[in-house]
């Protein structure tokens, strides 16, 4: 095997972790705004005229490009783990992302269609391309610190969700939301350029014979194949296919729960979400060191039970102020689980081929991401009840905690796939 030239080992670590983090920073204008909150609820609502079949399109946009996020992503993964790395792919997903997250801005009331395609677009950009971003974890840090630098990684996207907030204040009280979509692909653009900048990447010296699209899905029908070496790996996968179900429906509805079935105005909601980046942030690093010393499988474990507290209280939630009471525990479960299963597939993941196993990772959680908020939709369209519609993702939650106590930590050995 051809060892890849690293690049980063001259410059300061606490730089290039500085670096890396602030991609998140970035990225997170687009999750808040239009994922989250902003656009989420114009579609529904101006889009699609208030209708709550507004649900079931939301979900289905989602839906879609979630599969289409986890269909690509090993096979890119495998790609860019065999010849020119990761940054060239993350570059060129971080364009689209930002292109159709600024056409959001030209649409208008009944351009459900566009409006859709345009959401779709944007997220397979936003999705896919933290297929890349992710899998520059194990490159950047030693496996003691993964929990750590991958919760401070969240905790700067947190942080960067928090400052569009407040960067949007005047434009939502002056009532002109579309601005705040160009907002996002600017804030995206000017933030995550240190990354493609200063960070270097691991690049291999190879000679090409088949074209990479059957470079990369035949690594990948490879490692289908010898799944069995790697059994705590999968099981790993598993649960995380199905707790991260439950966290996605949560991310892709809470805009539209708290404005449908509470009552939000945009303040209401700007202050709801101020509150919930901060405790993410709190969440992300204290979470973070705490898994160094306890574990990553401990610590996801005590973040799913706080998840399961927060869907239980927001079922049972009348009015507004507890509410925030759900929105402080929420970010504190969101920003931990994340970054803490980050780690932790940080830790199982053979070395060689680690961007490949992210697009793995990331084809678990995208796919997962198609069935929940599909249920949510189907389930508020059907009854009439967003409460009987977040009841499903106990479910989820339920069921990945369930499979992750059988997982390990740390396996015995290394486990690892054939060689290329």
């Amino acid at each position: 095997m051809i060892a890849p030239k690293n690049n980063n080992s001259g410059k300061s670590k606490l730089f290039t972790i500085f670096v890396w983090t602030l991609f998140d920073f970035a990225n997170t204008s687009f999750s808040i705004i239009v994922v989250t909150f902003l656009y989420a609820i114009y579609f529904k609502n101006t889009v699609c005229s208030g209708q709550p079949i507004g649900d079931f399109y939301w979900s289905l946009g989602t839906g879609i490009s979630m599969l289409v996020t986890a269909m690509i992503a090993p096979i890119l993964g495998a790609i860019a783990d065999y010849s020119t790395g990761k940054k060239r792919f993350l570059l060129f997903f971080t364009i689209i992302c930002i292109v159709f997250t600024s056409l959001l801005f030209f649409i208008n009331q009944g351009a459900i269609f566009l409006g859709l395609l345009f959401f779709i677009l944007a997220n397979i950009g936003f999705e896919a391309g933290l297929v890349f971003y992710d899998a520059f974890l194990p490159e950047i840090t030693t496996p003691k610190n993964y929990g750590r630098v991958s919760g401070y990684g969240f905790a700067m996207g947190y942080l960067g969700s928090l400052a569009t907030l407040l960067i949007i204040i005047p434009f939502v009280n002056s009532g002109n939301d579309k601005i705040t979509f160009i907002i996002a692909a600017a804030f995206f653009l000017v933030f995550s350029l240190p990354l493609f900048i200063f960070l270097a990447d691991n690049r291999k010296d190879i000679i090409r014979t088949e074209s990479y699209f059957k470079i990369g899905t035949s690594r990948v029908l490879n490692t289908i194949r010898h799944l069995k070496r790697i059994k705590n790996l999968a099981l790993f996968l598993l649960a995380y296919f199905f707790y991260i179900e439950g966290v996605n429906t949560v991310i892709f509805f809470a805009g539209n729960y708290a404005s449908t079935t509470l009552h939000f105005d945009t303040k209401d909601l700007l202050i709801f979400f101020a509150t919930v980046q901060t405790t993410a942030i709190l969440g992300s690093v204290l979470l973070g060191i705490l898994s160094d010393s306890i574990g990553q499988k401990k610590t996801i474990i005590i973040t799913l039970i706080m998840w399961i507290v927060t869907v239980l209280l927001a079922y049972n939630t009348t009015n507004k102020t507890n509410f925030y009471i759900v929105g402080f525990l929420a970010g504190s479960a969101m920003g931990s689980c994340q970054s803490t299963s980050r780690s932790l597939m940080s830790s199982l993941t053979p070395p060689e081929r680690k961007t490949e196993f992210f697009g793995f990772y990331s084809f678990f959680g995208k796919s997962s991401a198609i069935v929940g908020p599909l249920v949510f939709g189907l389930i508020s369209y059907s009854t009439g009840s967003q409460k009987l519609a977040i009841l499903s993702t106990l479910f989820f939650f339920i069921t990945g905690l369930g499979i992750l106590f059988f997982v390990k930590d740390k396996p015995a050995e290394q486990e690892r796939v054939l060689s290329a």
